[in-house]
């Protein structure tokens, strides 16, 4: 059994179509099947705007609760990253390089030299 998907439809589509539908443009049927959508969805819509819940302030509501979706996202992902520049950080402090040695994020510190390597 294949998983069906609701697919969104944006508020000035929706008017466009409801609009075209009160004006006489076409059948609700007619206009539904020319823009793939159910002719009850329509039909809905067309109640919607009557009781006066289908506008473009709606529309600012659902633009609205996309963008607070992403913000929240993104704030996530800037608490990610800070965590792990934090434990990098914390990582290149904890260890002190050689006078002569610079240290490497990419390839990290220098081999150490054991005394017996220093005393030959």
């Amino acid at each position: 059994m294949a998983v069906r998907r609701h697919r969104r439809y944006s508020t000035e589509f929706k008017l466009r179509l409801v609009e075209s539908y009160l004006a006489g443009e076409g059948s609700a049927k007619g206009l539904a099947s020319q823009h793939g959508i159910c002719h009850s969805l329509l039909l809905i819509w067309t109640e919607k705007y009557r009781k006066g819940e289908l506008t473009l302030d709606v529309q600012s509501e659902e633009q609205i609760q996309e963008y607070k979706q992403k913000i929240a996202a993104l704030e996530r992902k800037v608490g990610q990253l800070t965590m792990e520049l934090d434990l990098l950080k914390k990582g290149l402090s904890s260890h002190r390089p050689a006078k002569n040695e610079l240290p490497s994020i990419i390839s990290g510190p220098g081999e150490s030299r054991s005394h017996e390597d220093a005393a030959s």
